[in-house]
């Protein structure tokens, strides 16, 4: 579909040199003489690169919709982690190096959306938090509980997280797939 370049907003994914993009910033500019224009930053979701162009009303640029469909996160195949499409029961690989840092939060069973683009993956959502368990955390030391300092933890996933003083070894604990924060307890 095409707009008109001085409609692109915030969060529209469009094609543009060859790639896809996702517009992270676009601010409307009236300058003093000559025409209006879209000033807008660009990421592309394939490499992460950024890039800012002027988009002028009567540039037309194609919107791409992305197709989301939710899979299931079957297990670690080495090289590639492989996912269950849970409405035709087909199972997708992706590269390790494609998910990136997101993979230290899967778990068996986990469920996911994948975006895809002409039949290519281009994002993976997770759940906003995941729950761990605290595998290795310092004593408390006396006294150190009335603060509100955070002691050193590594949970069950490998990561090192920070943690209230008054948790322990073998604690649940939910933590934020965005940030890769404590949020609280688990239930």
């Amino acid at each position: 579909m095409k707009i008109n370049g001085n409609a692109i907003k915030p969060g529209n994914i469009i094609e543009h040199q060859a790639g896809l993009w996702v517009c992270v910033k676009a601010a409307h500019v009236k300058p003093g003489k000559g025409g209006a224009f879209a000033q807008v930053e660009l990421k592309n979701l394939i490499d992460g690169r950024k890039l800012n162009e002027r988009f002028r009303s009567d540039d037309k640029v194609e919107r791409v919709r992305l197709d989301q469909k939710d899979f299931t996160y079957l297990y670690d195949g080495g090289e590639t982690l492989v996912f269950m499409d849970q409405a035709t029961y087909e199972q997708t690989e992706l590269n390790k190096e494609f998910v990136g840092d997101q993979a230290l939060y899967l778990q068996e069973g986990m469920q996911v959306s994948i975006e895809f683009h002409e039949e290519r993956p281009i994002g993976l959502t997770l759940p906003e938090q995941v729950v761990l368990e605290v595998m290795e955390t310092e004593s408390t030391v006396k006294g150190q509980t009335a603060s509100s300092s955070y002691k050193p933890a590594t949970a069950s996933n490998g990561m090192r997280i920070m943690i209230p003083p008054y948790m322990g070894t073998g604690e649940r604990i939910l933590v934020s797939t965005e940030t890769g924060e404590y949020l609280r307890r688990a239930d």
